[in-house]
């Protein structure tokens, strides 16, 4: 099953704005008319109940929407790129590989979506610099740079009952009994190497069990493939603990089951769980029914006896599993809820009038896309410079520059340009 992996996504990048003047017959003074550039797409990660693993995203390492395309005269804004969506099975997390803290969104419902990826905004044509004092500006705004991260796709069954047990316990056995699931069944371990997933209907309700592959001493270390075999448990809402009849002490087996998941996650250890001693068809298993059931009930458990391969003991085990599901959600499983976006919001973008930094004798300021304004063709860096000066004027920057002790002589940066201050 590939239920676990890496990409990179970028977004699109922004158009930029155009630098235009109106040309027409009998308007000999036509004014600026450069359209603003398009939008950047965004990345889209979005759950679809017709996807069942991660296998599409094997082959391809970086994910990327369209660009923004470039403003035009005639005040012709540019096309906004086309965002990219990616489908992902629902109950997929999704990571910011390079981030702390919990998941960027939790896929649980198909139609869930997140953002993560947003496109860079369009630049501003040369239209929006006319002012009293500049009638024909040749200044245009650069598209928004596009934002790229790398993200981890980690997908979880989403289940009603996980059927957790030792190798060769007999759980691919249990699950082919209850339901139309054919896993592969042999008499020695491992023989399952991936969950798997079988319905079963259950006072005419249809109920999801989930095999998890046979758990080793360490599994909530990794070891024996553990975290990928226990992170599917995780969504499941009850969960039977299957316990080989022959094995030397299926009471200690239990005891060890109980801290592999408590150790995995303190809440799977928590979960409503039932106890099924399997194999009990064998005649030392019988032999032996009391005294195994009186071990376990001195660990306060009260075991189930149950044959996978004859169907003994599988009815009162479905009853218990239904009471448990009854005893969690009396009024019925939860309706999941109508299609929603958990979108990821970066932190917002900086509106105020903007800051500096001085590294040496160097100013560098940065104020909200301030810094992707250019001179266009045919214009020049006078231009842009005189530009920067007057907002930063207008919005006090520069008198907050000269209280940070800014001198004639000293550099000022922003963007690519630089000049001696004031």
């Amino acid at each position: 099953m590939f239920d676990r992996v890496e990409i990179k996504v970028r977004s699109g990048k922004g158009g930029d704005g155009a630098a235009s003047f109106r040309r027409e017959k009998f308007v000999p003074y036509g004014g600026p008319d450069g359209g603003d550039g398009g939008d950047g797409g965004s990345v889209i990660i979005r759950a679809d109940s017709s996807v069942t693993n991660l296998a599409a995203f094997r082959s391809q390492g970086l994910y990327r929407a369209e660009d923004g395309k470039n403003g035009q005269g005639k005040k012709k804004h540019g096309a906004s790129g086309i965002d990219l969506e990616l489908t992902v099975p629902a109950g997929t997390l999704v990571w910011d590989k390079s981030a702390e803290g919990g998941p960027l969104a939790d896929l649980e419902v198909p139609g869930q979506k997140v953002v993560v990826a947003r496109g860079g905004r369009g630049g501003m044509g040369n239209v929006h610099f006319k002012s009293s004092t500049n009638q024909a500006p040749r200044l245009i705004q650069k598209g928004e740079e596009s934002q790229g991260r790398e993200i981890v796709l980690e997908m979880r069954l989403i289940a009603d009952v996980g059927i957790v047990g030792y190798p060769n316990a007999g759980k691919s056995t249990l699950i082919t009994a209850l339901s139309a699931a054919r896993p592969r069944v042999a008499g020695y371990p491992f023989t399952t190497l991936e969950p798997v997933l079988g319905a079963v209907e259950i006072g005419g309700a249809s109920v999801i069990f989930a095999e998890v592959p046979g758990l080793v001493d360490g599994a909530h270390r990794g070891r024996g493939l553990g975290h990928q075999f226990l992170r599917h448990v995780m969504r499941t809402r009850v969960l039977v603990l299957l316990l080989d009849g022959t094995s030397g002490s299926p009471a200690e087996d239990m005891r060890r089951l109980e801290r592999e998941l408590a150790l995995y996650d303190s809440a799977l250890g928590q979960k409503p769980r039932l106890v099924a001693v399997n194999k009990i068809d064998l005649p030392e298993v019988k032999a032996r029914a009391s005294l195994l059931a009186g071990e376990l009930s001195a660990a306060d458990i009260h075991p189930l006896f149950v044959s996978a391969a004859t169907g003994e003991g599988l009815g009162q085990l479905l009853t218990e599993v239904a009471r448990l599901l009854e005893e969690q959600f009396p009024e019925g499983k939860p309706v999941p809820p109508p299609e929603t976006a958990k979108v990821f919001r970066p932190p917002p973008r900086d509106r105020g009038r903007g800051s500096f930094v001085k590294e040496g004798d160097t100013f560098v300021v940065s104020v909200p896309g301030l810094e992707r304004i250019a001179a266009g063709p045919g214009g020049s860096e006078a231009e842009a410079l005189a530009f920067y000066r007057r907002r930063m004027e207008r919005s006090g920057l520069a008198r907050a520059l000269e209280r940070a002790g800014a001198k004639p002589g000293d550099k000022v940066r922003v963007g690519n340009l630089e000049w001696e201050w004031p």
